[in-house]
């Protein structure tokens, strides 16, 4: 029942998957996997009702006999290792939508039991509000079905994204990747044109999320790791030729989660990149003509003005208003919904290439990341204008001092 990686195809493995084989037999360093395909999964829904978000809360996981097929298989990549599981969709990593985080991944998974429950919540995670909703955006009236692709995972020392183009984009923090794509932290980063670095820019990587036991634990970085690069140049100029190998082979630009174990790089995922990044630098904060102007990262290009939302959580999802702008710490997948309601997006942590950025240049709308202290700064209710090309966030007129939140 279970595909080799290397033998993954779109319509059997899902396009995450599909890609990744490509790769392999290309030469390029992906981690070993398996893949749980499409036809188990719609052999495990057939009887329900799947029109609805959160059909699939009450599905049962793979057989007992698949179980037994994912034990073997775990030995054949990791002896007694760790896994990460992961959705591999026929509806994600395509060149018109990525589906960033829509779809749940597991880190640091271990035996056949806990894999197959993985497995189960990433079937689950095809139906739930936020992939609905998103598919809903996309205008994707195809009903879609998903495979799960199992792989060694990485313990990274370090870890990150880049974009290929005309010049490569490259964001990276210590540890997993996770906190990189998630935006949980502010990332170094660097831009090349060829072989040159042109610019590299020191994040503040407070934390770093790492494997712990079978999970991950987030920890404190200290002083010493958050005031240097996480990579040296040699190790960015070899990230960015396999990055560009990988786009030559592709046939576009990619979009490229990676890691680095030792001096080992690993190719993670890579998919099209479904919108351009803004092309300047972050703006230099400045308070003129009666107005206070803060900067960050500009993130999804731009311009909007409306009402500060601050949003600490879930729990005021339901203050946000068509037209506000979300200001928040942070966002992850469960926020996504929100990003077709407001009219730009700034936060306080996060690079270019997280999900906030991915999914605010999808929908079109302005944002801004890592503004410090942006929540606090910006007062809840105050009329902000966002800048999504060149990072400025300009409070208009006169405002409170304190949130009157």
């Amino acid at each position: 029942m279970l595909i080799d990686l290397a033998d993954a195809e779109p319509a059997t493995s899902g396009g995450k998957a599909a890609v990744l084989a490509r790769l392999l037999e290309a030469g390029l360093p992906v981690p070993p996997g398996f893949v749980v395909p499409t036809a188990v999964y719609e052999h495990a829904t057939e009887g329900f009702d799947i029109s609805a978000a959160g059909a699939l809360r009450d599905l049962a996981g793979p057989s007992p006999a698949l179980i037994e097929e994912i034990g073997r298989a775990l030995t054949r990549i990791t002896g007694d290792g760790y896994v990460a599981v992961r959705s591999s969709a026929t509806s994600e990593d395509t060149a018109a939508a990525t589906a960033a985080g829509q779809h749940d991944t597991f880190l640091g998974v271990s035996g056949p039991d806990q894999v197959a429950d993985a497995v189960r919540r990433c079937w689950a995670s095809l139906w739930s509000g936020r992939a609905v909703e998103y598919r809903r955006w996309q205008a994707d009236a195809d009903s879609p079905s998903i495979a799960v692709l199992v792989q060694r995972l990485v313990d990274a020392d370090v870890a990150g994204v880049m974009f290929t183009g005309a010049d490569v984009r490259l964001e990276a923090s210590w540890g997993l990747g996770e906190s990189v794509v998630s935006g949980q932290v502010t990332p170094d980063s660097w831009r090349l044109s060829g072989s040159t670095i042109t610019h590299r820019t020191l994040g503040t990587k407070k934390t770093r999320i790492d494997r712990d036991h079978t999970g991950v634990v987030t920890r404190e970085v200290g002083p010493a790791g958050r005031e240097r690069f996480c990579l040296t140049d040699d190790e960015v100029t070899r990230l960015a030729d396999i990055g560009r190998q990988t786009a030559d082979l592709l046939g576009g630009p990619q979009d490229i989660e990676w890691a680095i174990t030792g001096s080992q790089i690993w190719i993670l995922q890579a998919r099209p990149v479904t919108s351009a990044l803004p092309a300047g630098p972050p703006a230099a904060a400045d308070t003129t003509h009666g107005s206070e102007v803060r900067s960050g990262t500009p993130a999804s290009p731009g311009s909007a003005a409306g009402s500060a939302r601050v949003v600490c959580g879930p729990g005021d999802f339901a203050r946000v208003r068509p037209g506000d702008v979300l200001v928040c710490r942070t966002t992850d997948p469960a926020w996504t919904p929100l990003f077709g309601v407001v009219a730009a997006v700034v936060t306080e942590t996060g690079g270019l290439l997280s999900h906030a950025a991915i999914v605010a240049r999808e929908q079109g709308i302005p944002a801004v990341l890592a503004v410090p202290d942006a929540t606090t700064v910006l007062p809840d209710g105050a009329m902000v204008e966002v800048d999504g090309s060149t990072g400025r966030v300009a409070l208009l007129g006169t405002w409170p001092r304190t949130s009157t939140r």
